[in-house]
């Protein structure tokens, strides 16, 4: 257990911004978990994230033991656009499920990255998702960033959380939108009648979502997709809330069907960071998939 003392220049610092800027090796997003996990203790309490340390708080932390993990590496095809000793970053194909969870232990993105890395990846707090620092869901295709050791994910997590990563997304949607660029700036919380979803609600948090048009044909726009903030579905449930889901998307667009096409298509195209390590600027890009490519070039002979 490790334990910290709060002097005088540090009073009234939020408990894990304190925490995370006097252990380097926590980053706040492993902060927060061992906080809501009850592994932390401030003066022998369990304190809220949010909390205002205070001169001569005595702070307790926890950390348990990183489990080991019963995962098999498993030889999936998958494109690697950058590796070094620090990272890996691959286009994720659509279909593929990044965590392994309950009840599907194979064929993740996690099981393909373990065979490429081999012991090579870092394990923040015990998670059943090693290496992996940020997420694209089953059906989003593109560009993920994976640590492969514990100082990587750490700086990575932060650069994610302090919104330093610029994603871009392509999107093909329903409809002609009108606008060239808009903001969407909507909350976005657990759907009220369907827990599996996600939905705009008052009571949700914020949520960001910049885009601008790059094709139009009809009745369908080709999308450039931006995000400030990281919510869950978030471009998809926002694109459909003003009207224009996601060509394929069988959760949030009435379940029409369009081009044969089965899952959404929404594809992480580039990102912008700095290396964890040495703070190189990185520029990393994606082709679109051929199904997503052969679904616009359809789109094209049409007009």
């Amino acid at each position: 257990m490790d334990t910290l003392v709060v002097d005088t220049k540090d009073s009234g610092i939020r408990l894990d911004i304190f925490i995370a800027t006097n252990k380097e090796k926590l980053s706040r997003t492993t902060v927060k978990r061992l906080i809501d996990q009850g592994n932390i203790h401030v003066n022998g309490k369990i304190e809220k994230v949010s909390y205002k340390v205070q001169k001569n708080d005595v702070i307790e932390i926890n950390q348990p033991e990183v489990k080991e993990l019963n995962l098999k590496a498993q030889d999936i095809p998958i494109q690697v656009i950058y590796e070094d000793s620090d990272i890996i970053v691959v286009n994720k194909p659509k279909g593929l499920v990044v965590h392994p969870a309950n009840g599907n232990w194979d064929g993740t993105l996690v099981n393909a990255i373990m065979s490429i890395c081999k012991d090579s990846l870092s394990g923040i707090g015990g998670e059943i998702r090693p290496g992996i620092v940020h997420r694209l869901d089953k059906d989003t295709s593109g560009l993920l960033i994976v640590a492969k050791n514990d100082e990587a994910h750490i700086n990575m997590s932060n650069q994610i959380k302090d919104r330093l990563v610029k994603k871009i997304y392509y999107a093909l949607v329903r409809g002609n939108v009108v606008e060239n660029e808009a903001t969407i700036n909507m909350p976005i919380g657990r759907s009220s009648k369907d827990r599996k979803k996600m939905a705009v609600s008052k009571n949700g948090k914020e949520a960001v979502t910049h885009f601008k048009v790059l094709e139009r044909f009809n009745n369908y726009t080709l999308l450039e997709v931006k995000i400030d903030t990281g919510r869950t579905h978030q471009i998809r449930v926002h694109l459909s809330e003003i009207g224009h889901p996601v060509v394929g998307d069988e959760v949030y667009s009435n379940g029409k069907n369009e081009f044969g096409v089965h899952g959404q298509l929404l594809h992480a195209k580039s990102l912008d960071f700095k290396h964890p390590i040495n703070g190189k600027q990185m520029h990393l890009e994606a082709e679109l998939p051929t199904e997503f490519l052969n679904v616009l070039q359809e789109l094209r002979s049409r007009v």
